[in-house]
């Protein structure tokens, strides 16, 4: 059995011109190309949305001023084709026994789904984040929540600690307060992406995160003994998320990272 280890270990592939534990400025659909197949674990990664997003009025109790410029949006007729291709790229670097965990809004999640389809994932559950505040609303209700798609190659084979006795698709998780410092306009909560990585990694795994914002997924795969490959397309966010990986990432009011 041993042998039997060392000998995957050998034959799997490196990362190319890519190495592990470091971000990437550039953007996806150019990057992702590059890394070979089957060399990456796990996949975690919070897209754009195509929403016409305003980073600095929608962030609920910030400052504007402390809130990153630069989101780079997808337009909506460009959204079906754009997530098409980095779901086909995802599923090529991914191994035989990797998985994705893709976020997305309401709006656009028949795109994701039929991205994943059209990949050639397996769709394993349909999760729900349930947070703690939404953008206030006249005419409709307010939405406070994100879909996450987990996904694999194999539904055979695949990675799974079952750290819960009863694990639900249901996760109220609060966003993190970040006030009085600098953030990305969506960074996500480090102990969603815990969860995530706890359930679907192992230590030693490679995680790619191909838009990565403020690096939370980075930063907690660090953390966690995991290996992580990140892509951003936005410069600042880019040196925002390496300025968080090489402090070990950053505390909150309430003392988290």
């Amino acid at each position: 059995m041993l042998n039997r280890q060392r000998e995957r270990e050998v034959v799997k592939p490196g990362l190319g011109p890519f190495e592990k534990d470091r971000v990437y400025h550039g953007d996806a659909l150019r990057l992702m190309p590059l890394i070979p197949p089957c060399s990456i674990d796990l996949v975690v990664t919070d897209p754009p949305f195509a929403i016409d997003f305003r980073a600095q009025r929608l962030n609920y109790n910030r400052t504007a001023g402390n809130v990153l410029e630069g989101y780079a949006d997808i337009s909506p007729d460009d959204y079906e084709n754009f997530t098409c291709c980095w779901l086909r790229e995802a599923y090529r670097v991914l191994s035989g026994s990797g998985s994705i965990y893709v976020f997305s809004g309401w709006n656009r999640l028949k795109d994701v789904l039929c991205g994943l389809d059209s990949a050639g994932f397996h769709t394993v559950n349909h999760i729900i984040w349930k947070y703690q505040f939404g953008v206030f609303t006249r005419k409709k209700y307010v939405t406070s929540h994100y879909h996450i798609l987990f996904a694999v190659k194999n539904p055979r084979n695949y990675t799974f600690n079952k750290v819960e006795h009863y694990p639900e698709d249901v996760w109220v998780i609060n966003r993190e307060y970040w006030k009085g410092k600098k953030k990305t306009p969506t960074k996500l909560p480090g102990e969603l992406i815990k969860k995530i990585l706890s359930y679907s990694s192992n230590p030693g795994d490679i995680v790619l995160d191909p838009f990565l914002g403020s690096g939370t997924v980075a930063v907690v795969s660090s953390e966690m003994e995991r290996h992580f490959l990140g892509f951003e397309l936005v410069e600042d966010y880019c040196r925002f998320a390496s300025e968080r990986i090489a402090s070990g990432g950053e505390t909150t009011k309430n003392g988290e990272k």
